[in-house]
């Protein structure tokens, strides 16, 4: 029975030490993702918050390769009373093809918000494209609406 329990304690021992390992790689492969330049910047304004509510739309501008492209937003929730317009600046990572933009994003992983700032959100859509999203109306901080935040490139 000795040696069983000193078989698990083993194991036991060298799946903590996996684990450690995942754990501190991810934080590594977050750090180099957070030193990474993003590959667009945008800005959100003409935004409105339907007082009481908090949910809110608006309209951009996403800055890729020296160009500038318009876009509609949907589904962003200011978590502020009192507050009826906002503006946000972001990064936006991961944008390989200007049409990736467009879609519903999701809050993205606890992990990938580290680092974002106070107020801020991190969210991903389903072809990979990830925005950190930063409040530019003091005291407001951003939360996603549970069916997630809707970017659409304007025509």
């Amino acid at each position: 029975m000795n040696v069983e329990r000193r078989f698990k304690m083993k194991r036991l021992s060298a799946m903590v030490l996996v684990l450690g390992m995942v754990v501190a790689l991810a934080g590594l492969a977050l750090a180099a993702e957070k030193e990474k330049e993003p590959d667009a910047t945008l800005k959100l304004s003409e935004g409105q918050v339907a007082v009481g509510i908090g949910w809110s739309w608006g309209k951009g501008v996403l800055a890729l390769k020296g160009k500038d492209y318009p876009f509609k937003v949907g589904g962003l929730s200011v978590g502020d009373v009192g507050i009826t317009k906002a503006e946000a600046e972001g990064k936006v990572y991961n944008l390989k093809k200007l049409e990736d933009f467009n879609g519903t994003y999701v809050s993205a992983a606890a992990a990938a918000t580290v680092g974002v700032g106070a107020g801020a959100t991190a969210m991903k859509n389903d072809k990979g494209v990830v925005i950190h999203l930063f409040p530019k109306t003091k005291g407001v901080s951003l939360k996603l609406a549970g069916e997630g935040v809707k970017f659409t490139l304007e025509k």
